[in-house]
Order: structure tokens, then sequence, then C-alpha cells
């Protein structure tokens, strides 16, 4: 018998994820997932878009909380190191008693070098999450000086016409040069609601976690959030939350956006932008991105 108090720990197995991003570009250059541009900044090599290693917790939250979590899922990240091509990741998934809605999720390479820490939860109703305390403190403490992104502004929102939607077949753009149908050949976990033709539990495919933030932001280039170019980004902190999903392949949604606050390290400055998808006047998901950019490799 388990008994309530009993913590769950889940591990993955180790998988190598695939570098998709080399041809991406944005602004007119290529970004940091290219190999010549991560040198130029004095990165070891090109890393792996930091999403990728979310399909690597969908499982291991599936097992623990069933159906519910296509449907009502949370994954906050804060990402710690970058994955090069070729190098092994393993997911682990803790709760600390059986019933739990949220748990503790880490990622590390072979020789124990942590990729990522934050939260695995289901809703309607989500704990704090590894992000929401992240947000907060950067709210409190707002940058005094910027030079490469001080033309956004916190409370600015995106272009209220901006509709998405991914099929299969889809190039989501200069940003994401992949389609999903592409991914799921390379994709970490070969999860059966995702394939297409799949029989699924709410009568369509569905789109991967890791896919939501190409989803939100493969229209990010015809939004008004200008950052200084030619500068080379990252993603700091991701969180994406299912509010009423799953999301299905191929329906259009309507994306509303909002800048929620900047920040600023001595390497970097950023932004943090929360993005919903709305299926007519449903909220279906949203993801919260912090994303930053060099400062150095902006030569203005």
């Amino acid at each position: 018998m388990i008994l309530a108090q009993t913590p769950i720990t889940i591990s993955g197995p180790f998988r190598a994820p695939a570098q998709m991003l080399a041809n991406q570009s944005y602004g007119g250059h290529k970004s940091v997932h290219d190999a010549e541009s991560a040198a130029a900044i004095g990165l070891a090599g090109a890393p792996i878009e930091g999403p990728t290693h979310f399909s690597q917790f969908e499982p291991l939250a599936a097992a623990i909380w069933g159906d519910k979590w296509f449907t009502n899922g949370c994954i906050s990240s804060h990402f710690l190191n970058m994955v090069i091509e070729g190098e092994q990741v393993q997911a682990h998934l803790c709760c600390d008693h059986v019933g739990d809605t949220i748990g503790r999720i880490d990622a590390y390479k072979a020789d124990g070098t942590p990729v990522l820490t934050g939260t695995a939860s289901i809703g309607p109703h989500h704990s704090e999450t590894e992000l929401a305390k992240r947000l907060a403190a950067a709210i409190e403490r707002p940058p005094v000086e910027l030079r490469v992104i001080d033309q956004l502004r916190v409370g600015q929102r995106g272009a209220d016409d901006d509709v998405v939607a991914m099929g299969f077949d889809d190039h989501m753009g200069e940003l994401y040069p992949f389609s999903l149908r592409e991914k799921l050949q390379l994709i970490t976990e070969e999860i059966a609601y995702f394939q297409p033709g799949a029989a699924t539990p709410w009568g369509g495919e569905i789109v991967p976690i890791e896919m939501l933030s190409v989803l939100t932001g493969s229209s990010s280039a015809r939004s008004n959030f200008k950052v200084r170019q030619p500068s080379v980004g990252l993603f700091i902190d991701l969180e994406v939350r299912l509010l009423n999903g799953p999301v299905f392949v191929g329906r259009p949604y309507r994306l509303e956006r909002e800048i929620l606050a900047r920040s600023s390290s001595k390497r970097t400055e950023s932004y943090w932008t929360r993005t919903t998808l709305q299926d007519g006047d449903l909220a279906v998901a949203e993801v919260l991105l912090h994303s930053g950019v060099f400062t150095s490799s902006y030569v203005g």
C-alpha cells in the first residue's frame, strides 16, 4: 500500500535532443543556435533550444496525473546551462506526497551538470510555480538603464488580429524553420496523442507542450515588440500552462500578448512576455517567456 505521505520521484531515460534551429534567423541575421554566432559571443557551441527539454517531462507528468496533464498541465522552468547537440540529458520529477498537484522538476547532463530546474503542476488552480516567484522578483526590481530593449515598455500589448495555427506540415517562419511533422520525427518522446491520425479522448491530435512556445513565438516577428538589432537572443525562463486544453493541431488560435516586466544582468537585458491562446472567448493556454539578449552582441 502506498501511503499519502510517500514521496514520488520519477526519472526518465537519458536522451540526446536534436538541434533543429541551426538555420534560425531574425532581424536579418543568424541566432545563437548557429555555431558561428554562438562562438562570436564566447559560447562553447550552438545550444539546443530550451523548450526541447520539456518533452522529456511529459511522460513523467502523465504517469502521475494521467490525461489531465494534457488539458491542465503546467511546466515552469528556469534554464541553467545550455545543451549542445550530442549531449545526453535526463529528466526528473518529484512530488512530496501522493496526491500532490505540483512537483519539482530537474534535468541533468550525463556528467551531472544541471540543465534546468522548476515545477510541474496541474490545475485548474496551480500552486505557486517556479516562474511566479521569479516574475514577482523582476517586477520589484526594474532595471535602471537599458540600451538594447529600451524601446519595449511594461504593459505594451501585441496586435489584436494575431492569429496562428500549427498543422503537421506548416512551417512556422524564420524563427522556427521546421514543421510539426519534422519535429515529431526527432522528438525525444513518442507520445501517441501527438501523432498524425491519433485517436485521442478530445477528438483530434494535440500539440506537444514543447511546441506551444513555437506556436506563440511564430508570429512574434509581426508584433510591435522591437529589440535593437543586430543582437543575439536567448531563453532564460519559460512557463507553458494549459488552461482549458489541449491545444489542437491545425486549429486557429488568436494570441493576446503583453509585456509584464523588464530585467537586466551583467551579460543580458531581458523582458517577460505573457501570450494567451484564445479559442473564441475561451483562454486555452498561456506561455510566459523571459527572453533576453546578450548585451555584448549589440554593436551599437
